[in-house]
């Protein structure tokens, strides 16, 4: 088994005010989006000019923050959230939803889009090949903090947490949400594609993913029975991603079947 390195979560703190590895996670994920939509919004069927790009990535970070918060707790801290409101607030006490992240990005991309004339879909495609370095370093971020832990194994990759050999769900995650999902959006991304398409791209395949890795990762135990909504393996995580699989091959289907390119759309 390998030895977790048990990094301290704050890098530094100065009075009340602390800096964590997991904030930080989540600004080197925006300043990759940033630099990588610089390049991307120079080609001609981009539907964001330079000008509009850092407009484009604070409204992606609002949306991100706020949906993100959100969603978990209204899915993960419901009864904490309704014992005290302001447990929404407290985010040094709780997580961020990927899931809620999501639907907070879509409804910021169609606030930015209709504002400058352009559909969801046209800057949700521009986008998407951007997200999943971000949601890579999330995933090592939660790995620093040592939270999300996967299930007891005896591969050579477990790391050591308490004397059992654990899953490292995180840095699964990081691997195919992340690097991979980044290499599949960015060179399919790479010429003009049918509008929709690499939108239903990202959601095919990161609903796999997730699906996929939610097997090795511990549930959250007060959710359903042990963690588990359903068939006694079924996750909160795996009901949420499953929609996005099927989302996403529609999404597919359709921009295929009507063929026009997204710099025409």
């Amino acid at each position: 088994m390998l030895t977790f390195p048990d990094i301290d979560p704050i890098i530094f703190a100065i009075g009340p005010v602390a800096i964590r590895w997991y904030g930080l996670m989540y600004v080197i994920g925006f300043l990759f989006a940033w630099w990588l939509a610089r390049k991307r919004c120079t080609r001609a069927d981009s539907p964001v000019t330079a000008e509009q790009v850092d407009d484009l990535i604070f409204n992606a970070m609002l949306g991100v923050i706020i949906g993100g918060r959100v969603g978990y707790c209204l899915v993960y801290a419901w009864p904490e959230l309704v014992a005290n409101p302001l447990y929404l607030f407290k985010i040094t006490e709780g997580g961020m939803s990927f899931h809620g992240g999501l639907a907070g990005v879509m409804i910021a991309m169609w606030w930015f889009g209709r504002k400058r004339g352009k559909t969801m879909f046209q800057i949700t495609d521009f986008m998407a090949p951007f997200v999943p370095l971000g949601l890579g370093f999330g995933r090592i971020g939660n790995f620093i903090n040592g939270e999300l832990w996967g299930k007891p194994t005896d591969v050579a990759w477990a790391f050591n947490i308490n004397g059992v050999g654990l899953h490292p769900s995180q840095l699964y995650e990081a691997l195919l949400e992340g690097f991979v999902l980044f290499v599949i959006l960015w060179l399919y991304s790479s010429k003009p594609r049918p509008y929709m398409a690499v939108s239903g791209m990202f959601l095919l395949f990161y609903g796999i993913f997730r699906f996929f890795v939610e097997f090795y990762r511990v549930p959250d135990s007060h959710m359903g029975d042990n963690g588990y909504m359903a068939l006694g393996w079924l996750t909160t995580g795996q009901i949420l991603s499953a929609p996005m699989i099927v989302a996403g091959a529609v999404m597919l289907v359709i921009a295929y079947s009507r063929r026009p390119l997204a710099a025409k759309a």
